[in-house]
């Protein structure tokens, strides 16, 4: 990739107008106090006491002698195995410690189950550039939930590809212990079946094949899932995680770097752990720590908005730039020489495939050409009011000029039409088969249903989508709406337009999901989410918002630039991205305008 081919923006915040970086940087203060976490003040004063040090707080909270007594046993007990820091204490880097460590292990809240303060994180997702130091990071947490956790009869598994790639995880955790002379004393290790036992506790510490047969009997306190992305899918995992229901705090980890893979398992895992990080109160019970090099201006932005002020930030989107490595790569001068990425930068500059692994494994870019598209925090600062009801900004906006998008799916599928009117309201209609609600329902929570009831989607009866109730309520509109025209899917089928010109004489335009037709509207789509002005309200329409979370996009990789939806497997995912297309339609419609005025408007028939 040549220099003109790369992106840099002004300076938006501090990391940006910083000069280049390669080994020393500011080192960022935490207040742990101030993290996100669930408004709850449910249990009475915590009282965890550690070194004299008693936790005083209640509710859900930061409970710094919890946190403090992982950090302890890092230092105390362990030895780095390998590397620059062989045969030194463990003493956890700043990031290890502040970013992962403390939030993971000190973030407690009340459980009336169990009557006490336990974990509130049972779920991790870590998602960074290879060789930062994750193999030692999870070998000292296996040990610690083997001995330091108080979990009696605690099982703690390790898990890869297959049992070698699983043992890379599992033999630092031993020659942890060798090293240690308390740990060495406690705990026994059985080398044939890569097991290490506390008999103290009757609890162990085993790596297993990525065999989720043979894996449904245990009941673990913890699980470490390694390299996510060689899973073939989630049924280990689920097994694990369905397991785990009888522990006190179990912990479920999953650690990898980004997949080339945009519909695999470990795809789905990475992107659900960066929409946490993005807003955590979409599961509070799940910690993730994502650090990927933005591939695009949008990426880039995103992470400025997400984390203002971050020393390490990326500064543009160019991989060649020593400045942008700092975050994807956390351990980058400290335990992972820079000089390291030069020559791999230097090899792959010259070679295409060489490029693509530089960008996987040491930015931690997904190197398919289908990435999410539309972030979540954009996305919500553009609500406006937010619609108790569909029908409740209607009557506003009636007798208002807008432009309409159709897509039409098949007809045992969701249809959208979107309409766009002039101040910026976008308003939505979904209709659906009604035998398609409980299949949506299973990977959504219900929430189809609840959208079903609460009027946010039509059902029509039968297995197959009623054309006639999207004909009728295409018609209520133009009624009630001003509207320009309707530009839809040429896939829908020209019977349907035929149907809608000949009950409402609107105008009809042909489109599709080509890069040359979407790309303009999904450029008008984000230049809006990002106005200053106000220029899109969507209303906070529940339908639209679980659309505009999944939708993917493709771009060439020789001009990243040209835009189109990419529409998920329905069947394996239950994704659905219609009402996007739609909008994107109606944005076409409006980048169109008004039609042009008949000459006899303004001379009249006589001239």
């Amino acid at each position: 990739m040549s220099p003109a081919a790369t992106t840099r923006r002004p300076a938006r915040s501090k990391a940006a107008t910083r000069p280049g970086r390669t080994t020393r940087r500011r080192v960022l203060k935490v207040d742990h106090h101030k993290r996100w976490r669930p408004a709850s003040r449910r249990g009475g004063t915590c009282g965890y006491t550690l070194d004299d040090k008693t936790c005083t707080k209640r509710g859900a909270h930061y409970c710094e002698p919890r946190a403090d007594k992982v950090v302890k046993f890092f230092a105390e007990l362990l030895i780095h195995p390998a590397g620059a820091l062989a045969n030194t204490r463990f003493v956890l880097a700043h990031w290890q410690e502040h970013e992962i460590i403390r939030p993971l292990f000190g973030e407690v809240h009340w459980s009336d189950q169990w009557g006490r303060y336990v974990r509130r994180y049972t779920r991790a997702t870590i998602v960074m550039a290879r060789k930062n130091g994750k193999s030692a990071l999870l070998s000292g947490i296996a040990l610690y939930m083997l001995c330091g956790d108080g979990e009696e009869s605690a099982e703690i598994y390790c898990a890869a590809a297959n049992t070698r790639q699983a043992g890379k995880v599992f033999e630092p955790a031993v020659k942890m212990v060798r090293k240690s002379p308390i740990l060495n004393a406690r705990l026994k290790h059985i080398k044939n079946i890569r097991r290490l036992v506390d008999e103290k506790t009757s609890s162990h510490y085993e790596a297993i094949p990525s065999d989720a047969d043979n894996e449904l009997g245990h009941s673990p306190h913890c699980f470490i899932l390694d390299e996510v992305l060689s899973q073939p899918d989630a049924t280990l995992w689920d097994a694990m995680v369905t397991g785990a229901g009888a522990r006190h705090q179990p912990l479920m980890l999953a650690i990898t770097t980004e997949t080339k893979d945009g519909t695999s398992f470990g795809a789905d895992m990475i992107d659900e752990a960066d929409r946490v990080m993005e807003d955590p109160a979409r599961a509070p019970h799940h910690f993730a720590f994502v650090r990927k090099m933005p591939r695009t201006v949008d990426d880039l932005e995103r992470l400025w908005r997400l984390f203002p002020a971050r020393p390490e930030l990326p500064v543009s989107t160019d991989p060649w730039d020593e400045a942008n490595w700092a975050w994807p790569n956390p351990a980058l001068g400290t335990f992972l020489a820079v000089q390291a990425l030069r020559q791999d930068a230097a090899e792959a500059r010259t070679d295409l495939s060489k490029e693509n692994a530089f960008r996987q494994f040491r930015l931690n870019q997904r190197v398919s050409q289908v990435t999410r598209w539309l972030s979540m925090d954009l996305w919500d600062s553009r609500t406006g009011e937010v619609a108790p009801t569909p029908d409740w900004v209607r009557a506003r906006l009636k007798g208002q000029r807008c432009w309409g998008g159709l897509d039409l799916s098949s007809k045992l599928d969701l249809t959208a039409l979107s309409l766009v009117f002039q101040d910026g309201s976008v308003l939505w209609r979904f209709w659906l088969p009604e035998s398609v609600v409980g299949q949506l329902d299973e990977h959504t929570n219900g929430r189809i249903s609840q959208w079903v009831d609460e009027g946010w989607i039509t059902a029509t009866d039968g297995d197959t989508i009623d054309y006639d109730r999207i004909y009728d309520d295409i018609e209520a509109d133009h009624k009630d709406f001003r509207i320009v025209d309707i530009t839809y899917d040429k896939w829908s089928g020209e019977p349907v337009r035929q149907e809608i010109v000949k009950r409402t004489r609107l105008t009809m335009v042909e489109s599709d999901t080509t890069y040359l037709r979407m790309t303009p509207p999904m450029a008008e789509l984000m230049r809006r989410l990002k106005s200053k002005d106000d220029e899109l309200r969507h209303f906070a329409n529940p339908v639209a918002r679980w659309m505009a979370d999944v939708v993917e996009k493709k771009s060439p990789r020789d001009d990243p630039d040209r835009m189109r939806p990419v529409k998920p497997d329905r069947d394996k995912t239950g994704k659905r991205i219609d009402g996007i297309p739609a909008v994107l339609f109606a944005l076409d419609g409006s980048m169109r305008g008004l039609p042009k005025k008949s000459v006899y408007e303004s001379r009249g028939m006589l001239g």
